[in-house]
């Protein structure tokens, strides 16, 4: 199953957010190719709409509907997850069909709070139900207190987390192959 494809969608903007890192490890985990799909989208707005759907959201719809399976990497702003993972997925809900529906999916978190973002998880899988997504619901990806759990490198230095990323890869891994 090397040859599965892997879109990434992170929810933090920043280019060394702790949060790329982590979807970046769990991507090295899942194996086969990667993608990151960009969430640089202009803001939701039907009258925007009605002139088009913007090239930026297409990108983003095919480099989803050409994954076998998606991966969110979804920080916690304000105790859910921020409003660039909101827009992607209200314009994603207006393409037709929608790329997300029936996708295997997997989400992680890195947080600077100990809980390590179990918030914007439980948020994201209910903004995710619209789309007919079940995201997989263990081991939970939950990587508190981030800063210090990274290598300059941006691998993850502990052996816990490391093991938790690698068995929800193996578990989205056998899903998207599944379904071939």
């Amino acid at each position: 199953m090397s040859d599965l494809t892997l879109a990434g969608l992170c929810g933090s903007l920043r280019a060394d957010s702790l949060n790329r890192k982590l979807m970046n490890e769990a991507a090295r985990a899942f194996g086969g190719r990667f993608t990151e799909g960009s969430l640089r989208l202009p803001l939701f707005n039907e009258d925007l709409e009605a002139q088009g759907i913007p090239p930026e959201v297409t990108a983003l719809g095919a480099v989803i509907e050409a994954a076998d399976a998606v991966l969110f990497a979804c920080p916690e702003y304000n105790k859910a997850p921020p409003g660039v993972v909101k827009n992607a997925l209200d314009w994603l809900s207006r393409l037709k069909p929608n790329p997300l529906a029936g996708k295997p999916v997997a989400i992680v978190t890195a947080a600077g709070g100990r809980a390590g973002g179990e918030r914007s998880q439980n948020v994201l899988r209910w903004m995710l139900v619209p789309h007919r997504v079940e995201p997989l619901s263990w081991p939970e990806v939950l990587v508190g207190n981030a800063s210090g759990e990274f290598h300059e490198a941006g691998r993850l230095v502990s052996e816990r987390y490391d093991k938790q990323v690698a068995t929800l890869m193996d578990r989205l891994r056998e899903q998207a192959g599944s379904r071939r």
